[in-house]
């Protein structure tokens, strides 16, 4: 399967850099001084060129909000107890959460995936059944998952991606589910960045201090232990990884492969595009980051991709829903790119060349 996986990456293409520069050439005979539209100017030329369309287009949106518990939550990382993780399942499926509520109102169906939760769900209320285990190992004490399975949950998200496509879905978000989840992403951040782990840890589900201290302590640890190759993304996803967040990985490369605007939304995402850019390189330029989480692991993912936040509304819900807002801002972008009149077509006077 890590042939297969190997052979997936090879078909991400670079972006189109001709439709890139014919959106650009547009944009500045639009009726408005150059640049007025600051963000939204490049980020319409930016999803021209992963298009591949001088002229894109945001139809069909989809967010990917993937789901998995975690053997380290067992070390008291959260402040909520493990069994919330398929609640919280259940009422992404019935409609109830905060990722409901903004992809309704930005026009996003919401595809809920079931990476590695601890729990047998059952129609009519079920997600997509994508399970690689009932959780995983606990990182503290060992690897999180076997290199194998950790390949699997990568696949997934790809064939997950390739299964709701079709051929009509123009741009993809990425959320998430898992108690416990800032823990390995924290453990992946500080291996993938370089930085110790508690400057890329924070409170996640909202740590006093001592749980804060006792978190980081359970990092370095696994960290430790486990040793993982910041060199290899399936090595530490493999020892201090999760299930969604190889899953997520698998939807970044997915929608690279699909030519797809990639909205990450925010830590957890963050993580699995660490993971993602380091299987597979090319994905970097399709990704479009929504927000800048308050998780201070969250501000050092950013830095290293080099990608610059939409929003920063002190979002750390995760589900999707900093993704939801980049999608919307991502198709206000390309409507304004495709329905402003030009200088010609207004009959408005242009700027002199002074």
């Amino acid at each position: 399967m890590e042939e297969k996986l190997k052979r997936i990456v090879e078909e991400i293409g670079p972006l189109d850099q001709e439709a890139g520069e014919q959106a650009a050439l547009r944009q500045d005979q639009l009726t408005k001084p150059r640049g007025a539209l600051g963000v939204l100017e490049g980020l319409s030329i930016r999803i021209a060129a992963v298009q591949g369309r001088p002229r894109p287009r945001i139809e069909r949106k989809v967010i990917f909000t993937l789901a998995g518990d975690h053997g380290v939550a067992a070390e008291g990382v959260s402040a909520y107890p493990a069994e919330v993780t398929p609640q919280m399942v259940l009422n992404f499926l019935a409609g109830g959460a905060a990722i409901n509520v903004l992809a309704g109102q930005v026009g996003c169906e919401v595809v809920v995936a079931d990476l590695g939760v601890n729990y047998d769900f059952s129609p009519p209320l079920a997600p997509v059944d994508l399970k690689v285990a009932k959780g995983t190992g606990n990182l503290a004490r060992g690897p999180a998952m076997s290199r194998a399975e950790a390949v699997r949950s990568v696949m997934a998200g790809i064939e997950l991606v390739e299964r709701e496509a079709g051929p009509r879905l123009d741009i993809l978000g990425t959320g998430d589910m898992g108690i416990g989840n800032t823990t390995p992403s924290s453990a992946v951040t500080a291996v993938m960045t370089g930085r110790p782990a508690a400057e890329v840890t924070g409170r996640g589900t909202g740590l006093d201090d001592l749980g804060l201290a006792a978190k980081v302590r359970t990092i370095e640890r696994a960290l430790s232990i486990n040793r993982p190759d910041p060199g290899d993304g399936l090595d530490v996803l493999a020892k201090v990884g999760g299930y969604e967040i190889g899953g997520l990985a698998g939807v970044i490369i997915g929608g690279a492969r699909r030519r797809l605007p990639v909205v990450l939304d925010g830590f957890i995402s963050g993580a699995a595009a660490l993971i993602a850019c380091s299987i597979a390189p090319r994905v970097r330029d399709y990704l479009v980051a929504s927000h800048r989480s308050v998780e201070v692991g969250h501000q050092a993912i950013l830095k290293h991709l080099g990608l610059k936040p939409l929003l920063n509304l002190d979002l750390r819900l995760g589900e999707g829903t900093g993704a939801a807002l980049g999608i919307f801002l991502a198709q206000a972008a390309v409507a304004l790119l495709n329905e402003m009149a030009t200088f010609a077509q207004a009959g408005v006077s242009d700027r002199e060349n002074i």
